[in-house]
């Protein structure tokens, strides 16, 4: 009798994958305990991110060492997410120069358009180029073979790093680290949403930009005491 079918093998293995430090085998046999024998797609498709972060613990009170981006990922993999990206927008065409004065700037995403990834796990990252007339996708850049390197967040920092900024739903200290150690500089969206609604805020600073973006563009920013009574305003 098969104790697992095909499919579901391929899922663990996906999952398992995005979670740090999680041995496929140790993870499987704890599925295995969870969901009985055989493990098929059917009762993986059933298993709930709470149910992963008690496996992946032991218990209901303490919080696993991963995050929670890469544990609801994981879940998508375990319901049958195979990392198909025919829901990611194509990107356009783009000639340098062609947006002046824009900056570049990474979203990490899982699905579609979103910015909804964690930095250390999300299947790959959306490039925008941010300008004051346009806003453009030029390219997507899976994530895949950064994970083989043997630091994954110094080889998917090397992924962007002609990037100025990164939005990403979440990151690690560590991981935030070496990707200013890359030149970028991370910016957190704790709720997901639409990349280019995010990105249209940041074009409306473009003009007169705060001082933390002042300085990655390299320009002038505007009075800190008028940056200081806006978002008191806001």
């Amino acid at each position: 009798m098969t104790t697992i079918t095909k499919g579901a093998a391929l899922r663990i293995a996906l999952a398992a994958k995005v979670l740090e430090g999680v041995d496929p085998r140790a993870f499987t046999v704890k599925l295995a305990e969870k969901v009985g024998l055989p493990i098929t797609e059917d009762k993986l498709a059933a298993v709930t991110v709470a149910e992963i972060k008690l496996l992946l613990t032991g218990e209901e009170t303490v919080e696993p060492d991963q995050d929670m981006a890469s544990i609801k990922l994981a879940v998508r993999y375990l319901w049958g997410d195979n990392g198909d990206d025919s829901d990611v927008p194509k990107p356009e065409s783009y000639t340098d120069g062609e947006l002046p004065d824009s900056l570049r700037v990474a979203v990490a995403s899982n699905s579609g358009d979103n910015v909804d990834g964690h930095f250390g796990s999300a299947p790959r990252f959306l490039i925008y180029q941010v300008g004051k007339t346009a806003i453009k996708l030029i390219d997507v850049r899976p994530t895949l073979i950064a994970d083989e390197a043997e630091d994954k967040n110094v080889a998917r920092s090397e992924l962007i790093n002609d990037c100025q900024i990164v939005y990403v739903q979440s990151i690690g200290g560590p991981a935030a680290a070496k990707v200013v150690r890359a030149g970028v500089h991370p910016v957190k969206f704790p709720t997901p949403g639409p990349a280019v609604a995010a990105l249209a805020r940041l074009q409306g600073t473009l003009d007169a930009p705060p001082p933390w973006l002042a300085k990655i563009m390299g320009v002038e920013a505007k009075s800190l005491a008028q940056f200081a009574a806006e978002e008191e305003e806001a």
